[in-house]
């Protein structure tokens, strides 16, 4: 990956003058900058190096790559560094209408398409000799449109997941400039799982044990079963059913006590009974596994509705959750990341996508709940705090909200967003005051109204630290009054952060 041709560019007006037309690649818009801040949601530099007559960008990128962003919200790298941008753009002055071929749509059909489109341009103003006067001086070798096209698409591809553009005062990502198939997150997922799947397999009984050993592998190779079954798994499954029963509760576990059930052996009875008395957990989650008494047909009965209910055999069936999940637990942050991004952004558009199956009147937010959780988990928390923001605003319940709201208040205590985070709270507080609904009836009783404290005291200790000492004494107030009618218990669990937030208040008094 070179910049020779950026180079003799910069260095030569005339050749710049032909790169800007009739190529529309125009050294000079690089100062105007893109039309927003952007960034890249891998958090990757970003250097703007041209622009075009539509008010699109050239970016170049940490390793070299041409990201290419439209004025409109698509974005797609078109080369794996500028002297490959430049082929494909001078080689294709009309690339933007060869997006979705590839090689294997053959050269008929890519010449005809590439021909109609320059035959347009033709009818304006001369491509030819510029094209040959142009890549002569940088020294471009030339090809023909069947492999420019293949290399177009082959930079496309590359865009996701470390190229994804992202408006950096909205967080939104950037549409794709191609509709190009891409493997699905599970597949990338499953990669690991299905080797280990093939190792356990094979019987070695150092693999088995490595395997079974590691909570990230173990629920792995469980997903890689789930979907590749087999009659001869139910001895591996068994070692692993017992290992996954370490972690309590999860769904890998009821997977593997679902699929030992549906080789219908009654003799794993006394097997799924032992996990599940592991803990309070995993004995509330497999509470229907079948009594001692049922036999093998019943088991198999039991193991076939939860399969049916909760699993299946395709993988496009599962929830795109559990596939990001797995894809945090072995590092596959970005992703994870982008795979978040687009289901929050395509959530924020259209906000059905939330509707429950069985009242699809109402909405249920908790997926966002979830995407914010995850972005905590990868430090993101302007995408957090997004997510969580949507969440707090489709609550139905006071409990609900004063919950969500709380959450959204100590993101934006973390993130530095004191004055929201004192709105927040406030919210928190109408909420709890909601007379007319029996969901805060006893807030003061329960966990919530310790947590509820607690935030009011982090968040005044935070503005004190801010020298907002106005702001942060009404506040204690507000936390004292609540520690006031919280339980004895509760009030207990914030009594010494209260104390500590009273002698920082008044040592910065």
């Amino acid at each position: 990956m070179t910049d020779h041709a950026l180079r003799l560019l910069r260095q030569d007006r005339r050749l710049a003058a032909l790169a800007a037309f009739p190529f529309d690649f125009d050294l000079d818009r690089a100062a105007h900058g893109h039309v927003e801040p952007v960034r890249l949601a891998s958090g990757g530099p970003l250097e703007v190096i041209a622009g075009d007559d539509t008010g699109g960008t050239y970016f170049v990128c940490g390793d070299g790559s041409v990201l290419y962003a439209s004025s409109e919200g698509a974005a797609g790298i078109i080369g794996s560094s500028v002297d490959e941008a430049l082929e494909i753009l001078i080689g294709l002055p009309a690339w933007g209408s060869c997006t979705d071929l590839s090689p294997e749509d053959g050269e008929e059909k890519i010449l005809v398409r590439v021909t109609e489109a320059e035959d347009e341009i033709r009818e304006y103003y001369g491509i030819d000799e510029e094209r040959a006067e142009l890549r002569a001086a940088l020294g471009l070798p030339e090809r023909s449109p069947v492999e420019l096209v293949g290399m177009l698409r082959a930079a496309l591809l590359r865009t996701e997941p470390d190229f994804v553009l992202l408006n950096d005062e909205e967080h939104r990502a950037y549409e794709l400039l191609d509709d190009l198939p891409r493997p699905p997150l599970w597949e990338a997922v499953l990669e690991r799982g299905r080797a280990d799947l093939a190792l356990l397999r094979d019987g070695d009984a150092a693999a088995v044990e490595s395997v079974a050993a590691d909570p990230v592998r173990r629920r792995l190779a469980l997903r890689a079963a789930q979907f590749d079954r087999a009659e001869g798994d139910l001895g591996l499954l068994r070692r692993l059913v017992r290992a996954e029963a370490d972690s309590s509760m999860t769904d890998e576990l009821r997977l593997a006590a679902v699929l030992i059930g549906l080789h219908g052996d009654s003799r794993d009875l006394p097997l799924l009974h032992e996990v599940r008395e592991t803990d309070y957990d995993t004995h509330c989650g497999l509470s229907d596994v079948p009594g001692p008494g049922a036999d093998g047909a019943e088991l198999r009965e039991w193991a076939r509705g939860m399969d049916e209910a909760m699993f299946g055999t395709d993988p496009v069936d599962e929830p795109v959750f559990t596939w990001i999940e797995l894809a945090l637990d072995q590092g596959l942050t970005d992703l994870a990341r982008v795979a978040l991004i687009r289901r929050l952004d395509a959530i924020e558009v259209d906000q059905g996508l939330l509707r429950q199956p069985d009242d699809p009147d109402r909405l249920d937010p908790s997926p966002l709940g979830w995407i914010a959780a995850d972005f905590e988990r990868l430090g993101d928390l302007a995408q957090a705090l997004r997510a969580q923001r949507l969440c707090a605003a489709l609550q139905d319940t006071a409990r609900d909200r004063a919950s969500a709201c709380l959450r959204l208040a100590g993101l934006e205590r973390h993130t530095g967003e004191l004055d929201r985070a004192v709105r927040s709270l406030a919210r928190v507080r109408d909420a709890l005051g909601d007379t007319g609904d029996a969901s805060v009836r006893d807030w003061q009783r329960i966990n919530l109204g310790m947590f509820i404290a607690r935030e009011h005291y982090e968040l005044t200790g935070a503005l004190a630290d801010a020298d907002l000492l106005q702001e942060a004494r009404a506040l204690f107030q507000a936390a004292e009054e609540i520690r006031g009618g919280l339980s004895e218990p509760a009030a207990r669990g914030v009594r010494e952060l209260a104390e500590a937030t009273a002698d920082r208040l008044a040592a910065v008094s």
